[in-house]
């Protein structure tokens, strides 16, 4: 099955200099270079003491410092359980003009921010890497979390991910479902304990405790996909705390889990449109040359289709060539431009029967690595999106929204419906909707793509709306997110309003 949710921007940023295969992390292994080594003194008990840590900063991996942050299960009950979360920071290149420490988050829910930090030569700009430290820390219950969430083996997300995401029959449909109450339950047997405190807005009273660890009496953040959701969250509940918020890729928060599901399906598609178009006008596409968009889409589709019943033949580590890996592999690639020629590569030697480089495209998206093993990722993303939105428990419910989804999507609206089926068997009960608006913040900086396919524009633009402070960026480009990708104009501005607290005229779009 696709996997449900908006994936996050860090799994092809770090892997954007790099070929197809190098793109998940063992399950056996932490996100995190940093040394187990917690804040000084007795362990917390209350809320005051969670927020007087102090961080013992050690040397790791180039120039890093990491630590390790503690924070409570349940912010109503701090003396209970704790979370001991991975941090590592890259300090300011200038100390003399340094500002404070930039936060950034790479989306998920449930990637290692941990993982993007590392990235910051290449993800933050030289200007503001010199006026701040850039910090990264791993979410609760995800990446080098201490507990972490764990839900199934290896096999059995093997299992999980080659389900058919487009049942026809009664049989195929019965299925899916099976897998998905398979997913639940083993949430629930493994991490049973975990589930109801992974939810974003404990995420965001978390990154407001790191901020006091810090030191800094407000925050400077930079949220990515996911992460713009998360900085929402924050933005409601410490408005006072904030400093500066780039927003980029953005997620409406009122969008319904159903609603949000169609309306990302659609910016696949559209992406995907984009691609072809770009791919139709090259002598060597093997999607048709001169030919049109819809005719090549239909070329897709057959393919996708003819090896949902004849696999394709892979050498991916034991992954067949089936229908939901191929798409998985698709998808991937939509997620930035610089990937398109792996895409136009891996299509050519699909329609000659292998899909080996589709599938190893997919295997990024899955964060599965070359030896069969997977990070967390997906199932920290399930628990927090089956938490942060309400989902019917209706089976007639998800068969009605999957046949809209393909009506509006024809290629990703079906198998993104279905991926999130888990949700509608999830042991503990979703959060109450909430509207966020981020009264009482400053100006927060909402950036967003015109033909961004996991999170489209109309988010960026509904989200700058909702925000009594909000103020919308545009780039009229592809592929996810758009600060440090390709346009000067964003990182321009980006980096003016991260600096120096001056944001660009509301409705700026970028060229």
């Amino acid at each position: 099955m696709l996997p449900a949710g908006l994936a996050a921007v860090s799994l092809l940023a770090a892997a954007c200099s790099a070929s197809p295969g190098h793109g998940a992390t063992s399950r056996s292994a932490t996100s995190t270079p940093a040394p187990a080594v917690g804040p000084a003194g007795p362990q917390p008990d209350t809320l005051a003491a969670y927020y007087a840590q102090k961080l013992r900063w050690r040397p790791c991996d180039h120039g890093f410092q990491c630590t390790r942050l503690l924070v409570p299960f349940d912010y109503e009950r701090p003396a209970w359980r704790r979370f001991s979360l991975p941090v590592i920071r890259l300090p300011a290149t200038d100390p003399h003009t340094r500002i404070g420490s930039l936060v950034v988050n790479p989306g998920g829910p449930g990637e290692s921010g941990v993982q993007y930090a590392l990235s910051a030569r290449t993800q933050v700009s030289a200007a503001v890497r010199a006026r701040f430290d850039v910090a990264g820390f791993d979410p609760r219950g995800g990446g080098g979390s201490i507990p972490a969430i764990r839900c199934l083996s290896d096999s059995q997300l093997d299992k999980f991910f080659e389900t058919s995401d487009a049942p026809v029959t009664a049989a195929q449909q019965a299925t899916v479902v099976s897998q998905s109450k398979l997913f639940a339950r083993g949430c629930e047997q493994h991490s049973g304990a975990l589930l109801p405190y992974v939810g974003t807005a404990n995420f965001a009273r978390d990154m407001d405790v790191l901020r006091a660890a810090l030191g800094d009496a407000k925050l400077t953040y930079l949220g990515k996909s996911y992460g713009t959701y998360l900085g929402t969250w924050y933005a409601q509940l410490f408005p006072s705390h904030v400093r500066a918020l780039v927003l980029d890729g953005a997620v409406d928060p009122g969008e319904s889990a159903f609603s949000m599901n169609v309306v990302q399906a659609r910016g696949f598609q559209v992406a995907l449109a984009s691609f072809i178009g770009d791919c139709l006008r090259m002598s060597a596409c093997p999607l048709g040359h001169g030919g049109t968009v819809a005719a090549a889409t239909a070329k897709l589709q057959a393919l996708l289709n003819e090896s949902a019943h004849k696999p394709l033949t892979s050498q991916v580590n034991g992954q067949p060539g089936v229908a939901p890996l191929l798409l998985s592999g698709i998808a991937a690639a939509l997620y930035s431009k610089s990937y398109w020629p792996y895409l136009r590569e891996g299509l050519t030697a699909a329609l000659a029967g292998n899909g080996s480089i589709l599938v190893e495209l997919g295997d990024l998206l899955l964060q599965r690595n070359q030896h069969g093993q997977y990070s967390n990722f997906t199932e920290a993303e399930a628990a927090v999106d089956c938490v942060d939105r309400q989902w019917p428990r209706s089976l007639s419910a998800w068969q009605s929204a999957a046949a809209s989804a393909g009506r509006v999507a024809p290629t990703f609206g079906t198998p993104l419906m279905w991926g999130s089926l888990p949700c509608a068997y999830w042991p503990v009960p979703a959060a109450k909707p909430a509207r966020l608006r981020g009264k009482g913040a400053p100006p927060i900086l909402v950036v967003g793509t015109t033909r961004d396919p996991a999170t489209p524009f109309r988010w960026a633009q509904a989200l700058s709306h909702d925000l009594t402070s909000g103020v919308l960026l545009g780039w009229n480009g592809d592929g996810h997110t758009a600060y440090m990708v390709h346009s000067s104009c964003i990182n321009s501005a980006v980096d003016k309003y991260l600096i120096s607290l001056v944001p660009p005229r509301n409705g700026t779009i970028c060229p």
